[in-house]
């Protein structure tokens, strides 16, 4: 067997058997990555010592470790720290930066023996939803080289969508690892807060918003994945229960095809003996996820508005914009910030306590352009840069867990998905729930436009 074109959680179970070694893993890995990576840039920095983990995979499997990640190759987003690896967040800043030691996740990973094949691209310090860097280019929809993937965990989700690996590790602050899991048709899970322990790395723009997230090619990989990084195994749910939102309560627009595919979900679910009745979520005035941008600006404009004044030309012009903006910004301007976010918090988590899981689309559209920031229209209407985020950033401010699992794909053949919410603290419920859903959903395309 080929450990290229299998689940994670079989690769390392025929490595531990010995049907297969780590180092032909690695090997072939490496040889897929140098054939599909040139087209994609979804991989920026190659791991030198990648083989060499796969000798100490096996070293350690000889001497009688158990690995439940046993030769599996991932990835790692460039804004999480991989000792002695160049991490730059996409940014010319930070082009000479090698990692001082691991992030605790990618720790954790290793310790369970994955092996690092590199560092994924994304979006300048990850605040940015479309997949170009000032330091790396564009990366590219490997359904479709002319899309764009979604950002800001871009690479890494290109890169299990082509088959390089089948995990990756991303970062997610207003959906940055549910969008692009859903652009590219894999699976993406957003912890809830601090489950997974953030750094060591760089410092984050916003406080207490960013969470790390697997992104794979099966849900059973991000269940395994999780008991990796947060000790967090998936219960059963029984029936499934869920409260569905086309909009999500935003008054957002859809793509007709989305719509569609969203409708052919929730009948399928409904087919197969699942319980989904109408969420109402009632969000307070001024609590739209553009409202709490302005928090994104001021913290860039903290971290780099002196690198800033000294040369906006380093930055992404996006980017740039961002920090000119937050320096600009009052104190009262954030501080309203501040109590959107906060009402954000209490709104959803209210609905969440009331319903237990919400099921929106990901996004209101399919991927778009590469070379645009962001789709021109959604819906039939005129689209406002962050339109495309609609249903994302409120499970960030709210400290929520959400997954997106693939749902069909449009009539052109662009995937979607379908996004699950569920309260703080309630991972494991949500990833079981996921795994059930997702083997209804799996099979022919239930999507009406397809």
């Amino acid at each position: 067997m080929s450990g290229l074109d299998v689940p994670a959680h079989e690769t390392a179970r025929a490595v531990r058997a010995g049907e297969v070694t780590a180092r032909r893993v690695a090997a072939e890995t490496s040889a897929r990555a140098a054939d599909r990576n040139p087209a994609l840039n979804a991989i920026c920095t190659f791991n030198p010592a990648f083989e060499a983990e796969a000798e100490t995979v096996a070293q350690r499997l000889a001497a009688g470790a158990d690995l439940p990640l046993a030769g599996v190759p991932i990835l790692i987003k460039d804004n999480i720290w991989v000792k002695g690896l160049r991490i730059a967040a996409g940014s010319r800043l930070f082009a000479d930066h090698i990692a001082p030691e691991d992030a605790e996740s990618v720790r954790r990973l290793r310790e369970a023996g994955a092996m690092i094949l590199g560092v994924a691209t994304c979006t300048e310090f990850a605040c940015k939803g479309a997949a170009d860097s000032p330091l790396y280019g564009i990366t590219r929809n490997p359904v479709d080289l002319a899309l764009t993937p979604g950002g800001s965990s871009s690479g890494a989700a290109a890169a299990v969508a082509a088959g390089i690996v089948p995990l990756a590790l991303g970062t997610d602050a207003g959906g940055s690892s549910r969008r692009p899991p859903a652009h590219v048709g894999v699976y993406g899970l957003k912890p809830t807060l601090d489950l997974i322990p953030y750094g060591p790395g760089f410092t984050e723009p916003v406080p207490q918003i960013s969470v790390i997230c697997p992104i794979a090619r099966e849900m059973d990989d991000i269940a395994l994945a999780m008991s990796v990084l947060a000790g967090t195994g998936p219960e059963t749910p029984g029936r499934i229960r869920i409260a569905a939102s086309a909009d999500f309560g935003t008054g957002q627009p859809l793509d007709p095809d989305v719509g569609s595919c969203f409708d052919a979900a929730l009948a399928a679910i409904t087919t197969a003996g699942g319980a989904v009745e109408t969420a109402t979520i009632d969000w307070p005035p001024n609590t739209a996820g553009v409202d709490v941008l302005p928090l994104q600006y001021a913290g860039l404009a903290n971290l780099y508005g002196e690198e800033w004044r000294a040369d906006p030309q380093r930055f992404d012009p996006v980017i740039s914009d961002q920090i000119k903006t937050g320096l600009a910004l009052s104190g009262a301007d954030v501080s309203e910030a501040l109590q959107a976010s906060d009402r954000m918090r209490a709104t959803l988590n209210a609905a969440l306590a009331k319903y237990g899981v919400i099921a929106t689309p990901t996004t209101p559209c399919a991927a778009w352009p590469a070379e645009l920031l962001a789709p021109p229209e959604i819906g039939g209407r005129p689209a406002a840069p962050r339109d495309h985020a609609a249903f994302t950033s409120q499970v960030n401010h709210a400290g929520c867990p959400a997954i997106s699992i693939p749902c069909g794909h449009n009539s052109v053949g662009r995937p979607l998905g379908l996004q699950l919410i569920a309260a703080p603290g309630k991972d494991a419920a949500l990833i079981g729930l996921a795994q059930d859903i997702a083997l209804i959903l799996e099979g022919p395309d239930r999507c009406a436009s397809s």
